[in-house]
C-alpha cells in the first residue's frame, strides 16, 4: 500500500458518521448488511447514509451488490487488513533498542 492511499482511506474514516458506518458493516460479517439495516441500527437519514457510504465506496472500503431489490454493503476486509498492516508492519523498525 502506498501513502496516498493510506491517507486517503484514513480521512475517509476520520469522520466520526463514517466510521461509525464503517465499522457496522465490519461487524455485519462476510455477508455485509442491506443498507435499509445500516440506516436503521444507526439512524441516519438516506440521503446522510448514501453521501458517506459514496466516500467509503470511493476508497474501497466497502463495496455493493444488489439482490433483487435490495443493495447489501459489504466491508472489504482485505483492504481493511492491508490498512492496518501498513500502520503496524514497520512499528519500532527505527528504534535502535529493538536491533539484533
Amino acid at each position: 500500500m502506498d501513502i496516498e492511499t493510506a491517507s486517503r482511506q484514513l480521512d475517509a474514516i476520520g469522520n466520526p458518521t463514517r466510521l461509525r458506518i464503517y465499522r457496522a458493516l465490519v461487524r455485519a460479517g462476510e455477508t455485509g448488511a442491506p443498507v435499509g439495516q445500516v440506516q436503521e441500527t444507526l439512524g441516519l437519514p438516506a440521503s446522510t447514509l448514501s453521501h458517506h457510504l459514496r466516500k467509503l465506496l470511493e476508497v474501497g472500503l466497502i463495496r455493493q451488490a444488489r439482490s433483487g431489490t435490495t443493495l447489501q454493503c459489504h466491508a472489504e476486509y482485505p483492504v481493511m487488513k492491508a490498512l492496518v498492516a501498513f500502520l503496524v508492519d514497520e512499528c519500532c523498525a527505527d528504534d535502535a533498542s529493538q536491533a539484533g
